[in-house]
């Protein structure tokens, strides 16, 4: 089960797990993001491909108007995920 929360309206947090199931109901809330984001994955303790392919939508939509998606407190297996999947050129990841 993958938890959205907006801490703000530039500001949500993930908790959960981030996989296919989830997939849709995330990108419904992407999609409702028109402007540069920080995505909290504090709470986060998966993500998968299909997890990665809406971060990515996301991105690369935002991107087309020169705004961009944040992500912080990724652990370590997460960050690792992004750095092997060459992500971490794609994203600010702090």
């Amino acid at each position: 089960m993958l938890d959205i929360q907006f801490e703000s309206d530039d500001r949500l947090t993930l908790a959960g797990r981030f996989d296919a199931s989830q997939a849709d109901h995330a990108m419904q809330v992407f999609n409702t993001l028109d402007s540069s984001c920080t995505v909290d994955f504090d709470g986060l303790d998966y993500i998968s491909s299909a997890g990665l392919g809406v971060l990515l939508k996301t991105q690369k939509r935002l991107g087309e108007s020169g705004d961009s998606l944040t992500l912080v407190n990724l652990n370590n297996h997460i960050r690792d995920v992004f750095v092997y999947a060459g992500f971490d050129a794609v994203f600010s990841i702090e």
